[in-house]
């Protein structure tokens, strides 16, 4: 008997029907002897519902105070599940992230996890209750209720799981596994049974939707077993490991192609090629806690240079902002930026070991007249950024390149 720890995210959960299966579920568990911690996300749509209404009052609200109300959507959810358990006869106790305690920083809507208090939860479990706890939230040391940003459930469930040291962590989602790519861009996607965690943190970097990429740091540092697998069907899931060796694994070059519409591009014109120039330029935006994806820095002429990087689109007006007053402190000429980008990347621990694979991407891409705009690599990621309208043509042309279309593909 073991100790699971599973999350549900809002769809799982969505409404009251969906909470009755989820608690069916979990009492199943409970019947077969295990012992269960549940982190639960909000009902779906909940969320933006209430970034609604702080809308409707506020173009830009105060972040502790739009914490303190998207906080209060998974506390509905974890009351309602414990409802639905009592009536199936399982002792179960929900808690909110400042009862648990999950003590985080103070960086409101982006708050990171520094701690987290077992006593009440091991308490429970050794009487035999279910622990249903509120995902994407916690407390700072000033007792300020916090959140952890979008996805930031599935980040619940694994520190949870990594306090805990429980058996695995389950991720119960909308989908039955991790897929070569999105099977709504490509039918012949295939669910993989087996990934490891650092191509996991890669496809979740590059846009797979399908694990926010902090749960998945979690997971690897703390070595806690991760499986994704869906709330609607059953099936044995993907397994995140860490195993990377072995023929199976060998063989395969690509394990996926993830993507990403949410990008934007911002360039720094004829900034001064000086040191120390591109840290005066990027420090604001790393102080104003925007995130930096892809960068380049063009070869220098006239002793001027162009730098260019990519941001996340809801936050290029902001980097721009920031950046238009940088550029006349340090005597760059212009600040543009554009909007229409996507990110599409190739993921894979086989690329490692193998030659040649940047030169298929890039052939497979030219092939459908796809310009690249960007490039960036890693061990075993190769992402480009390109017009966006092109982005699922080319998930499409890397996907059968690469052979990982169900019907290029012979499984053992």
């Amino acid at each position: 008997m073991g100790l699971y720890v599973q999350k549900y995210g809002g769809t799982s959960v969505g409404s009251v029907e969906r909470i009755e299966a989820v608690a069916e579920k979990i009492a199943g568990f409970k019947a077969n002897g295990h012992d269960v911690v549940v982190a639960v996300s909000a009902m779906s749509g909940e969320t933006n519902r209430l970034l609604g209404l702080a809308g409707e009052i506020s173009e830009q609200p105060a972040p502790r105070e739009l914490d303190v109300l998207v906080s209060t959507g998974e506390q509905v959810t974890i009351a309602l599940l414990c409802m639905a358990l009592h009536k199936r006869g399982v002792e179960a106790r929900s808690y909110t992230g400042n009862q648990v305690k999950i003590l985080t920083d103070s960086a409101h809507t982006k708050a990171r996890i520094r701690n987290i208090d077992i006593e009440n939860m091991r308490g429970d479990l050794e009487q035999g209750r279910v622990v249903v706890v509120a995902g994407f939230q916690g407390v700072d040391e000033d007792g300020n209720i916090t959140t952890l940003g979008r996805g930031g459930s599935d980040t619940t469930g694994v520190a949870l799981a990594a306090a805990l040291g429980a058996d695995e962590c389950q991720i119960y989602t909308d989908v039955d596994g991790v897929y070569t790519t999105d099977p709504r861009v490509v039918e012949g996607a295939r669910r993989l049974e087996k990934i490891t965690f650092e191509e996991m943190l890669e496809m979740a970097g590059q846009g797979s939707k399908v694990l926010q990429i902090r749960s998945v740091e979690f997971a690897g540092k703390y070595k806690v077993p991760l499986r994704v697998l869906s709330s609607f069907v059953d099936g044995p899931g993907t397994l995140i490991t860490l195993e990377e060796e072995g023929s199976a694994m060998e063989q395969v070059v690509v394990s996926g192609i993830a993507f990403n519409r949410d990008e934007a591009k911002v360039t720094v014109l004829g900034v001064p090629d000086t040191p120390g120039a591109a840290a005066k330029i990027l420090a604001p935006i790393g102080s104003a806690n925007i995130e930096v994806d892809v960068i380049v820095q063009n070869i220098s002429a006239d002793n001027t240079t162009d730098l260019t990087f990519t941001v996340h689109r809801n936050e290029v007006e902001k980097a721009k902002s920031i950046l238009e007053t940088v550029a006349k402190e340090v005597g760059a000429r212009e600040v543009i930026s554009d909007s229409k980008v996507a990110k599409v990347s190739i993921v894979g621990v086989g690329m490692r070991s193998h030659a040649g694979v940047a030169s298929t991407m890039f052939e497979a891409l030219a092939n459908d007249n796809i310009n690249i705009q960007m490039i960036t690599t890693s061990e075993i990621k190769i992402a480009v950024i390109i017009e966006e309208r092109y982005l699922e043509l080319a998930v499409r042309a890397l996907h059968s390149a690469f052979g990982l279309d169900a019907d290029t593909v012979t499984e053992d």
